[in-house]
């Protein structure tokens, strides 16, 4: 018994000290939360109680599949295709601006596939921006100072990703893929000179983007005036801010909102979070957006022990697509931003979304593996050269 608890100890210790560990145990926790919700929030639904969870339990175990193949390869020797992966996402990104090729659903066309079995190519694009940007910006990094290695082709890079994803249109996503890309650039060491411009091109394309696209524009407007439009353009949002205001601090049980009556459109979707507020109360909202900042704190913990700038800026890139995703989502149900169509990470339902998402976390968990090695390694060396 004595022998046992000096490893339990330890064990506990491991734990609390890897924020790999904490990241995966969040997206668990997240997970479990968005079957249970899940449920609840489509139980109205024409196709049947179980249909979305049915599709969303085979997405969670397509995603821990993923997880594992992701946390189990060499990444150093993947970087080898990373101009062959970025080729190929930018290709599919073509592909899906085709008619009779890309599906389009509410005049958006961003997805390839037939019927229900689709895909959003654009979710796994995200990806391969920051993987070829990160590969990229690596080999480059004693040049990142220079107008044109350092920034101009890197923004070339974050820019071809954005603009496809843009013509779809799919603003909320083109706007994360370029705000990650511009940030890796920045961390990578691009100077403030250069990447200030940038943020203001990028600003005044989107505004000129919104006021070119009317159902945009009025959607816009509308949000500044979320009562007066409640009818029309800010439903939905309206809808969801009275989901919390009903939930309150205790909510009204699983089960038990008006939500799941199909009041919310998409609240199985991009507003499940607001089911969460309605029916398990503040406690679980503060909850999940208390996981996320976990999530992200751990991360930059985490990124403390990163060996390269490859492994940092990939890891940096990962981390920051599920909580930039996370903070906008949150952001719109609660009506701080103007509504837009992204899914909740971990909780919301969508294959597309969860499948990146075990992508980004199985990254994550590489990295704990091989960058404890390479510490270790490190530190094996340095012995060496000191006993010589």
């Amino acid at each position: 018994m004595t022998g046992s608890t000096p490893s339990t100890a330890s064990l506990r210790t491991r734990f609390i000290a890897n924020p790999a560990a904490i990241i995966a145990v969040g997206a668990v926790a997240l997970t479990i939360l968005g079957l249970t919700v899940l449920f609840s929030a489509s139980s109205s639904l024409k196709p049947g109680p179980y249909f979305y969870l049915t599709k969303q339990v085979t997405g969670v175990a397509a995603a821990a599949a993923l997880c594992f193949v992701a946390s189990r390869m060499n990444l150093d020797y993947a970087r080898r295709y990373a101009w062959w992966v970025a080729g190929g996402l930018l290709f599919l990104l073509g592909l899906v601006l085709i008619p009779h090729l890309g599906v389009a659903v509410n005049g958006s066309r961003r997805w390839l596939g037939h019927g229900s079995a689709r895909l959003q190519v654009s979710e796994f694009g995200k990806l391969g921006m920051v993987f070829c940007l990160s590969h990229y910006l690596a080999l480059n990094q004693t040049r990142i100072g220079e107008f044109r290695r350092g920034f101009l082709y890197p923004v070339a890079i974050v820019g071809a990703f954005g603009a496809l994803i843009l013509k779809e249109p799919d603003f909320g996503t083109a706007a994360l893929s370029i705000a990650v890309g511009l940030s890796l650039v920045f961390l990578a060491g691009a100077k403030w000179r250069y990447i200030l411009p940038a943020i203001a091109l990028v600003g005044a394309i989107f505004a000129v983007a919104v006021m070119l696209n009317p159902n945009r524009l009025h959607r816009f407007s509308a949000f500044l005036d979320v009562e007066g439009n409640k009818q029309r353009g800010t439903y939905q949002l309206y809808q969801s801010m009275s989901a919390f205001a009903s939930g309150g601090v205790n909510g009204a049980g699983l089960g038990q909102g008006r939500q799941q009556l199909g009041y919310t459109p998409e609240a199985h979707n991009d507003f499940i979070f607001s089911v969460v507020g309605e029916e398990l109360g503040l406690p679980f909202t503060l909850g999940v957006v208390g996981v996320f900042a976990g999530i992200f704190v751990a991360g930059l913990i985490h990124l403390r022990r990163a060996p390269s700038l490859f492994h940092y800026l990939l890891v940096t890139g990962c981390l920051l697509l599920i909580c930039l995703q996370a903070m906008i989502n949150v952001g719109v149900v609660t009506g701080v931003l103007p509504t837009k169509g992204m899914s909740l990470p971990f909780i919301s339902a969508g294959l597309s979304n969860l499948l990146l998402m075990g992508l980004l976390l199985g990254i994550i968990l590489n990295t704990q593996r091989t960058w404890g090695r390479a510490a270790l390694h490190g530190r094996s060396r340095q012995m060496r050269e000191v006993l010589a």
